[in-house]
C-alpha cells in the first residue's frame, strides 16, 4: 500500500525528449552512463583517456543497457582543476568523432558547462544532449546556446562553483530554495523556446550529507514540474562518507539510494554501473505494477 501512494501520479508529465531527430520515451525509467575522460575524477579518473579504451567504454555501457552515454571531459568533483575551455574541446572531439564513427544511433550527452564547448561538438559531431552542472550560472550564454541549437538539456541546481561548492552550503530550506532556483530558470529556458528540459536537483553539487538526504527523502517534490527527472548519486561521497568506505567499495549503496530514487519519481538514472542500475529499474517497475 505504501509503494502504491508513492508512486501514484499526481501531474501529468512530459515522457518524451527529441534529439537527433529521434523520440525518446521514458515511460519507463532508463540509464545514463557515464563515460570520464579525465584524469582527476573521484572514482575513475584516468581510465579512458585512450581512444581504444573510450570505444571498450561506450561498447561497454550500451550492451549493458544503457539508453544515453554520457561524456565528460572536466572534473566536478569538489576543489577539482580547472581545464581551459580548449583543452576540454581537445579532450571530447576525438573521442566524440571516434564514437559516432563506430556506433550508430547512439545517444549522447555532453557534460559541459561552456557554450562553446557544446557549439564545436555539435557544429563537428552531430547533435547531442546538453548535461550542465552549473544550470547556466558558469556561461551567460548557455542557455540562448541550448535553444539556438534545439538540444535538450539537463539543467542541475548549483550553489557556488565546483571549486567553492563544498565550503559550508546554506540552505533555508534546501528542497524548498531549490525548487525556486530550478522554477526561475525553466521559465527562462522555455521563453528562449527550449523545450526539452530534464532537472536534475545536484546530489553533491552545494549540499553537505544532511542536505542531500533530505533532498532524496523529498524527492517526489519534483514532480509539480512535469519535466523529467535524472537523479546522479552514483557512487558519491553522501555513501561512501557515510558509511565510511571508499568510492569502490560504493555500489551497493548506489543501488539502494537509486532504488529509493526511483520510488520518489526518477527518470534518469546517472550511472559508472550500468547493468546494475539497469537491473534495479527492472526490479522497481516490476514492483510498481
Amino acid at each position: 500500500m505504501l509503494f502504491q501512494q508513492i508512486d501514484r501520479p499526481f501531474y501529468r508529465r512530459k515522457k518524451t525528449l527529441q534529439l537527433n531527430g529521434e523520440l525518446i520515451l521514458l515511460d519507463q525509467p532508463v540509464v545514463m552512463g557515464i563515460l570520464n575522460l579525465t584524469p582527476d575524477s573521484f572514482y575513475d579518473g584516468g581510465r579512458y583517456q585512450k581512444e581504444k579504451k573510450v570505444l571498450l567504454r561506450a561498447e561497454e555501457i550500451q550492451e549493458q543497457g544503457a539508453l544515453l552515454i554520457d561524456i565528460g571531459a572536466v572534473s566536478t568533483r569538489p576543489g577539482a582543476s580547472e581545464v581551459s575551455e580548449q583543452e576540454e574541446i581537445d579532450r571530447l572531439l576525438p573521442a566524440v568523432r571516434a564514437i559516432r564513427k563506430n556506433f550508430q544511433h547512439v545517444n549522447l550527452s555532453i557534460d559541459s558547462y561552456r557554450s562553446e564547448v557544446i557549439r564545436r561538438i555539435v557544429s563537428e559531431t552531430g547533435d547531442c544532449m546538453v548535461n550542465d552542472i552549473s544550470g547556466g550560472m558558469l556561461d551567460d550564454k548557455m542557455f540562448e546556446t541550448v535553444a539556438k541549437l534545439g538540444l535538450p538539456y539537463i539543467l542541475t541546481h548549483l550553489q557556488g562553483t565546483p571549486q567553492t561548492m563544498q565550503k559550508n552550503p546554506s540552505y533555508r530550506d534546501v528542497v524548498k530554495d531549490i525548487l525556486l532556483d530550478l522554477s526561475d530558470k525553466v521559465n527562462r529556458l522555455k521563453l528562449l523556446g527550449v523545450n526539452d528540459i530534464i532537472l536534475d536537483p545536484g546530489f553533491g553539487f552545494g549540499k553537505n550529507q544532511d542536505h542531500n538526504y533530505e533532498l532524496l527523502n523529498r524527492i517526489d517534490s519534483f514532480r509539480l514540474f512535469e519535466l523529467p527527472l535524472l537523479v546522479g548519486l552514483s557512487r558519491k561521497a553522501m555513501i561512501w562518507r557515510l558509511l565510511k568506505i571508499t568510492p569502490q567499495e560504493s555500489l551497493n549503496g548506489t543501488t539502494v539510494l537509486n532504488t529509493l530514487a526511483l520510488m520518489g519519481g526518477a527518470d534518469i538514472l546517472r550511472v559508472h554501473d550500468v547493468r546494475e542500475a539497469v537491473q534495479t529499474i527492472r526490479l522497481v517497475s516490476e514492483l510498481k505494477k
